[in-house]
């Protein structure tokens, strides 16, 4: 037997009152929003009716933060997959959007240089490699039942254009991977599809700010 469907859950809002790119660095939280629009993920998935027999999730606090109210819906512990984490960012712990605005800040140039690989940190290829190979293992990995895999915006995003068939390189103001958003897979033979995306905290005014 096989996974019946797999969710890629993206954490919720961060605290990140100096606005920073927070990357992998320690210490970034939820904030009080950011736990309620962690549970409209956990709630969103009771509502369809969704059998989730497996939570794996980011080492990374907000990552964990965010897989907790999932897994007690479910009853079900958290296993961690370094696979899961953000990518590496050279302008981590820089006060950066991944905008047009980025250009105002001369520290930053030298790091622009390829946005195709990018030159900036871990290139889009790696990134899409170790996700999909996480998404890999679970195939078989439970009897019966959904898998629930909580990440980060980029990694989320590099599996879904990998798996949709798009170029990984792409307008980083254009992923449609909001805080706590879900994208959702099935097996199509040995190939995973998309089946679904879902916001369940649109309209929290939230405020994402800190993505690599």
């Amino acid at each position: 037997m096989t996974a019946s469907r797999l969710h890629l859950v993206r954490h919720g809002e961060v605290a990140n009152p100096d606005g920073l790119l927070y990357g992998r660095l320690p210490g970034f939280t939820l904030s009080a929003k950011g736990v309620q629009t962690a549970r409209a993920a956990a709630d969103h998935l009771v509502a369809e009716g969704r059998t989730v027999t497996r939570v794996i999730s980011s080492p990374l606090e907000r990552a964990v933060q965010s897989a907790e109210p999932i897994a007690a819906a479910y009853r079900l512990g958290i296993e961690i997959r370094e696979g899961l984490l953000e990518a590496t960012s050279l302008l981590e712990g820089g006060q950066y959007r991944m905008d047009l605005s980025i250009l105002g800040k001369p520290a930053a140039w030298r790091y622009l240089m390829n946005p195709m690989r990018p030159s900036w940190g871990e290139p889009f290829k790696d990134v899409a490699r170790r996700v999909l190979t996480e998404m890999d293992k679970v195939r078989e990995s439970v009897a019966s039942g959904d898998v629930v895999m909580v990440s980060h915006q980029l990694p989320i995003w590099m599996a879904h254009r990998a798996v949709t068939g798009q170029r990984l390189f792409h307008d980083p103001r254009k992923r449609r991977c909001t805080l706590s958003s879900i994208t959702s897979f099935e097996l199509a033979g040995d190939r995973w599809r998309e089946v679904e995306y879902a916001e369940p905290a649109r309209g929290l005014g939230l405020r994402d700010v800190g993505a690599v």
